[in-house]
């Protein structure tokens, strides 16, 4: 047998060896994943403290109301805790979500976890709690309703591009970005946003239990660290899993319950990748592991929530 014959069956062994690898890894993520989701599935069953977490830019989720309707109605869950990490969203995916956590709560207990940020609609779902627990440091408040439309007339004018309409009414489909708001168009928006407004101060004042012209002073849009919002009485307690454990005593919730994560599953892919990266790191691949954390693809810059990224300074200034 010459040289390039052995040097061809060399080549071709290790091409074998790496496909067989490569089924076996697969294989063993299959099973990790199948394992994941098994288990955590049968783990919702015994009782337990769920957890939520409710994160980003807050709108009309069905997905997560429909979770939150499954918490209300398991048997299992003695209790649950929403962590919040949100600047706010729309004024009516914050209703529905917090009429969601109402229903909860009205069967066992709520509490309302304020992490890094929960302001407007993120506090709106906060007070849907029996219990608002947030950081030192953490941003809450911005009690208030904006309306915000794009003015691009000006900009058509300089291109020569002119915008011309026929409608049924004076105010239908206004304010339009194609022409400055009437008077009396902004006057149609004023008074939705006056009720929208009027609505978010009543719903602070009950589940506060304050009177609603001090809850007025605090509602002109100001944002709050957690111990300024202690002082107003917009939230209950500064502390964290601690603290939150032993409110849940108080109501009778073992501190011994299991605390487990309600949150959205992740996608198929993500959840063979998140498995495979575990065999990756007990073979020794470190390096090559840490694709199952954003964290290690992504910018810090891009993982920052809230008014955080307006703070950082980038580095290549």
């Amino acid at each position: 047998m010459d040289s390039s014959m052995i040097a061809d069956r060399h080549k071709l062994r290790r091409k074998v060896t790496f496909w067989r690898v490569a089924a076996v890894l697969l294989l063993v993520a299959l099973g990790f994943a199948a394992y994941r989701f098994l288990v955590g599935d049968i783990a919702t069953v015994r009782p337990h403290v769920a957890h939520v977490t409710i994160s980003g830019l807050i709108t009309d989720d069905d997905e997560l109301l429909e979770r939150l309707k499954k918490i209300e109605k398991s048997d299992a869950v003695k209790a649950v805790v929403v962590s919040i990490s949100s600047p706010g969203g729309t004024t009516y995916g914050g209703e529905r979500v917090f009429k969601a956590i109402r229903a909860i709560a009205a069967k066992k207990p709520v509490v309302s976890d304020v992490r890094t940020l929960a302001a407007s609609a993120g506090y709106m779902i906060a007070t849907a709690g029996d219990m608002i627990i947030a950081g030192d440091s953490s941003i809450t408040g911005s009690i208030g309703v904006i309306f915000q439309y794009p003015q691009v007339k000006p900009l058509l004018d300089k291109i020569g591009v002119s915008m011309e309409e026929i409608k049924s009414s004076p105010l239908k489909a206004e304010p339009s970005p194609f022409h400055p708001a009437s008077e009396e168009a902004k006057a149609m928006i004023n008074n939705m946003i006056t009720d929208s407004y009027g609505w978010f101060v009543d719903l602070v004042a009950e589940r506060r239990k304050l009177p609603r012209e001090d809850v007025q002073k605090l509602a002109d849009g100001t944002i709050f660290t957690g111990r300024q919002a202690l002082k107003v009485k917009l939230i209950d307690q500064i502390g964290g899993d601690d603290e939150i454990r032993a409110y849940l005593e108080t109501r009778k919730v073992s501190k011994g319950l299991p605390m487990i994560d309600w949150d959205k599953k992740s996608s198929t892919p993500f959840l063979l990748a998140d498995s495979a990266s575990q065999i990756l790191t007990l073979l020794g691949y470190d390096d090559l592991a840490k694709a199952r954390d954003l964290g290690g693809i992504l910018p810090q810059k891009l993982l920052l929530d809230g008014l955080l990224s307006v703070w950082q300074v980038g580095n290549d200034r």
